[in-house]
């Protein structure tokens, strides 16, 4: 296996320049440049990566815990995340918290032992074991698509933050569906305790008051963020004496149970009951009839995450900070228009 001074030895420069020619420490000549990795080439030279981080600290590594990663939504993160890190030449160790605030501790102290430089996360409903342990070991970390609640000293938050705007777009879906005679407008809300969920609560309604219409608890039902809780909260809401006309829910999965519940009832879309979704997802342009959705920028919030992340290591002392990314209304016609006419980026 080729060494860094058989590259200098070929290239006819010392260990040092070779040393900042791979490493970027220092300006070097054009054509001394170009010598030196012509030799990397011709010897097939690859870097020690393992020797480097003794040196260095750094192992040019970072850790990605996420829940659901068969999720659409998910999955374009992950596509984000692994993009951007590649760029920037770091590679990727994923681990699956599965949602269980224990397991997400566990996992997130397995990649620290594997000494990753900083950590991705999207937090579980009760994140409180993996902040008490990031704190304590000083972990660099960046929360992804759900918000940490617990400001800093200054008032701020207490770690870096990337995420979509939730509550706007939601109430954008529920003045949308009030315009078109809508009075009874149910949510199907995820999993309590998760930022998205209370923050797409809130949209929710703000919506109703913008379009002037009450609010009822009773058409607020939770699925969980998953599809089978979905379904049993659809149930809940058909039960009722005077059942919704239109359905906003939470998140793409559980657009699924919603729709096998109403299919089950005998119900259609629009005809039987309108319906607006969080999350749009790559096949629902082929649903019959085509969903109308919030889109998230999935692999922007990823590609982000990564980039604040490596911010912060180059910056440890930086104050924290929360990115909201904007999504987009995509007008289909599950909302009971006749044919779309709008789609782009909400402010």
């Amino acid at each position: 296996m080729a060494t860094m001074a058989d590259v200098a030895r070929s290239a006819g420069v010392s260990v040092a320049t070779v040393s900042h020619v791979l490493n970027d420490t220092r300006p070097v000549l054009p054509h001394t440049r170009q010598a030196v990795l012509d030799a990397v080439e011709e010897l097939g030279y690859t870097t020690n990566t393992l020797a480097r981080s003794l040196v260095t600290a750094r192992t040019r590594s970072i850790g990605l815990a996420v829940s659901a990663i068969s999720n659409p939504y998910f999955t374009e993160i992950l596509q984000g995340v692994e993009a951007a890190a590649l760029e920037a030449g770091y590679s990727l160790l994923i681990a699956d918290p599965h949602d269980d605030p224990e397991h997400e501790r566990k996992v997130v102290q397995l990649l620290h032992e594997r000494r990753v430089d900083g950590v991705i996360v999207a937090p579980s409903a009760d994140p409180r074991g993996l902040l008490a342990y990031l704190g304590r070991h000083g972990v660099p970390a960046v929360f992804l698509d759900r918000l940490v609640d617990g400001p800093g000293t200054d008032g701020g938050p207490r770690f870096d933050q990337v995420c979509a705007d939730n509550a706007e777009p939601t109430s954008r879906l529920v003045t949308h569906l009030a315009g078109l005679g809508h009075r009874r407008i149910g949510l199907v809300a995820g999993r309590p305790g998760l930022s998205t969920t209370s923050e797409r609560i809130t949209g929710y309604r703000s919506g109703l008051a913008l379009a002037g219409l009450p609010y009822d608890g009773r058409l607020l039902v939770h699925g969980d963020s998953e599809s089978a809780g979905a379904g049993q909260a659809t149930e809940a809401l058909l039960s009722l004496g005077v059942p919704p006309t239109a359905l906003v829910t939470g998140n793409n999965a559980m657009t699924i149970g919603v729709l096998r519940a109403l299919g089950a009832h005998g119900l259609s879309v629009p005809e039987g009951i309108a319906l607006c979704c969080f999350d749009d997802f790559a096949w629902a342009d082929l649903f019959s009839p085509r969903l109308t959705a919030i889109a998230q920028p999935g692999r922007d919030i990823g590609a982000r995450a990564v980039r604040v992340l490596l911010e912060r290591l180059a910056e440890p002392d930086r104050p924290a900070r929360t990115v909201r990314l904007p999504c987009a209304f995509v007008h289909r016609t599950s909302c009971g228009c006749p044919s779309p006419s709008e789609e782009g980026t909400l402010s």
